[in-house]
């Protein structure tokens, strides 16, 4: 019952309400939380602090900033019944309204600077991925993970400036790549082969809304995209929906580290993925982790995650049929 107490007095706050309502929408860190209540960082911390000690709200640290999340705890499953049960009132729903607006507007700004980085550094973004760890040992590791199977239908989430298209489209039927940076799709469509025809589809797009059909896609291929996530797990959500009953997905990106510096300088909005954190989100999208492969650079480790949909039967090319 001191549980149930404890729970029940941490929400008897406007504040701290707005704080879980938010979190509902997202995952968010808390300088975003004081920027969307309009209240001190210090202040939003201590509502975090109280929330989280009645087990509401869960605290993962990041470099200098602490991401939140709602508690997944087994227990808080009725609480967070009651909330989707509980009719808001006329000014309850305002204020909801209000402040969802208000977080929309905060991810707006964040990515109007990334898609401002792009465009700037739009020639240089190769090398800038060069930096980090040898491109040529990434790529291989990636083809030998989707090499022993049919790549089908391909879809390259954030395709930059066509590497990866560059890399897997001649062996696959069809190629979507999706960018929300028409610089970035200008460079990716200038590395097309000359005889592309009908094969190639370049998309303006955003990773959070896919403009493709559910079930569409074979093979997902995100190469150094998820960093850039405000929720990355909605990202994989989304990328999963459009996935075959046989599909897979691909994620290339840094293992956590702390070098705040990409962040404030590069936009990246995390500082790389746990192999739990992605796992974790892979079974939320009906993925499993199927495979892990690590290549350690000298700054930063660039990590492989290969899911495949839950009770898909992994099929031989030569025991594929195409469609």
């Amino acid at each position: 019952m001191s549980a149930a107490l404890d729970i029940f007095r941490a929400l008897g706050d406007p504040t701290r309400l707005r704080i879980i309502h938010l979190l509902r929408a997202m995952e968010l860190a808390v300088g975003e939380i004081a920027q969307v209540v309009g209240q001190s960082q210090p202040r939003v911390s201590r509502h975090v602090r109280i929330l989280a000690e009645a087990g509401l709200v869960e605290r993962r640290k990041e470099g200098n900033w602490v991401f939140l999340r709602l508690g997944k705890d087994a227990e808080l499953a009725p609480y967070w019944t009651l909330f989707d049960q509980i009719v808001p009132s006329q000014a309850e729903m305002l204020w909801q309204q209000a402040d969802l607006a208000r977080l929309a507007a905060v991810r707006a700004d964040r990515s109007r600077a990334a898609e401002a980085y792009f465009a700037e550094h739009a020639e240089e973004w190769d090398a800038i991925r060069s930096l980090h760890v040898a491109e040529v040992d990434v790529e291989a590791a990636m083809t030998v993970l989707l090499e022993q199977e049919p790549i089908g239908h391909l879809l390259d989430i954030g395709t930059g400036t066509g590497r990866m298209i560059e890399l897997f489209g001649s062996d696959a039927e069809q190629v979507t790549a999706l960018d929300r940076s028409p610089d970035m799709l200008r460079l990716a469509r200038a590395k097309l082969p000359e005889d592309a025809g009908d094969k190639y589809a370049l998309v303006l797009g955003d990773f959070g809304d896919l403009p493709i059909e559910r079930g569409s896609v074979d093979t997902v291929v995100l190469h150094q995209v998820l960093h850039y996530a405000q929720a990355p797990e909605a990202v994989i959500a989304e990328a999963a929906r459009v996935i075959t009953a046989q599909g897979r997905m691909l994620i290339a990106d840094f293992a956590a580290h702390g070098r705040e510096e990409l962040r404030l300088r590069d936009q990246h909005a995390r500082l790389g993925f746990s192999d739990e954190q992605i796992e974790t989100w892979f079974t939320q999208a009906g993925l499993n982790l199927e495979r892990v492969e690590s290549l350690p650079g000298q700054e930063l480790t660039v990590q492989l995650w290969l899911g495949r949909r839950h009770g898909a039967r992994v099929l031989p090319i030569e025991g594929r049929i195409s469609a």
